[in-house]
């Protein structure tokens, strides 16, 4: 089984030890592949230093891609904060990860049954099950699908998943097809759908941590912000740690009028606490979430905010002899970056 883990460190002393202990741990027969932009958080990444099995990490200084002309006219910039180049840096690290496990694989005379692409601000409160792993299947969590499929996590076999994670090189299949005005989620599920692969949606335990402000209350096409003390499965809604304004039947009122195909997530039964995300974190946000994650998930944060530059050194020259491949800035820079000036 590969585990592919895209995107930047953003908040990972919160969500690395999470994905650490629910997908790695419970899957110890697992390779981890990491590909993440080069960035002042990138030295997060030391807390990988406990994988056993760390198999290829790519950090990478991010590069203007060029946008071709099926890209533009496939691709939206609308509600993408980077635009279509923002869009463009998302599918070269989804599909650079594959790029990853198929070089792994190739070197190494095998193939993988399974490839789990997950996002590095992905927070999960419970294990991910067995049963998600459905042959023949690609699988999704429902919710948040903005008009398409929701694009967070992704769990299949390698053929599915080689269709599912090849982000850029489908995109001239798409025009040709008559796709245009794309966002990530509807071009996904176009994807899967001109390959022929099926897909099949499963609520999972999971949340995406986010320091992005959201109106709130969210109206119909809004952006729900869950509490992280929710307890789901909210597979990849938007989260924060908060002391939760509106839960029971206010969260129900609120998320009936969201319409349901855009930012919406399942709330019945309790399952959803709502944050007024409108400002940043809130004070104490630090308490909030080492008593939400428990003792052993809030060493992290904790191991971060104390992190010296040595240390960070350390970690990273450890992590570098057990991986297979490593490629990245010099670790003195990583660490240097964002440590540097706080130390």
């Amino acid at each position: 089984m590969a585990v592919c883990l895209v995107g930047g460190a953003r908040r990972f002393e919160l969500t690395g030890p999470s994905i650490v202990k629910n997908i790695l741990e419970v899957y110890p027969n697992s390779d981890l592949f990491l590909h993440s932009n080069f960035d002042d958080k990138a030295f997060k990444f030391s807390l990988l230093k406990s994988v056993s099995r760390l198999a290829s990490v790519r950090i990478i200084h991010p590069k203007l891609l060029p946008e071709t002309l099926p890209q533009l006219r496939v691709l939206t910039a609308a509600n993408s904060p980077n635009g279509i180049q923002g869009l463009l840096q998302y599918f070269n690290l989804v599909e650079g990860c594959l790029t990853m496990i198929q070089e792994f694989q190739t070197l190494n005379g095998f193939k993988y049954d399974w490839i789990i692409r997950t996002r590095v601000d992905g927070y999960w409160n419970a294990p991910l099950g067995p049963e998600n792993f459905i042959p023949g299947h690609y699988l999704v969590p429902p919710g948040s699908t903005y008009g398409g499929l929701n694009d967070r996590l992704g769990i299949g076999d390698l053929k599915t998943s080689t269709v599912a994670l090849s982000r850029l090189s489908l995109v001239p299949q798409l025009d040709a097809a008559g796709f245009h005005q794309l966002n990530s989620e509807t071009a996904f599920k176009a994807q899967l759908t001109t390959q022929g692969v099926p897909f099949v949606t499963r609520r999972l335990p999971f949340c995406i941590v986010t320091d992005r402000r959201y109106e709130f209350p969210p109206k119909r096409f809004g952006v729900p912000v869950a509490a992280l003390s929710s307890p789901g499965p909210l597979s990849g809604a938007k989260c924060r740690p908060c002391n939760p304004v509106c839960e029971g039947s206010c969260a129900g009122n609120v998320m009936e009028s969201l319409y349901k195909g855009w930012s919406w997530t399942a709330w019945e039964n309790g399952t959803l606490k709502l944050c007024d995300a409108h400002g940043e974190w809130g004070r104490g946000w630090e308490k909030i979430f080492d008593r939400v994650a428990g003792k052993e998930l809030a060493t992290g944060r904790k191991m971060i905010s104390g992190l010296k530059e040595k240390q960070c050194l350390d970690d990273f020259n450890e992590m570098k002899k057990r991986a297979f491949k490593w490629e990245s800035p010099p670790v003195e820079e990583i660490c240097r970056l964002g440590l540097g000036q706080k130390n």
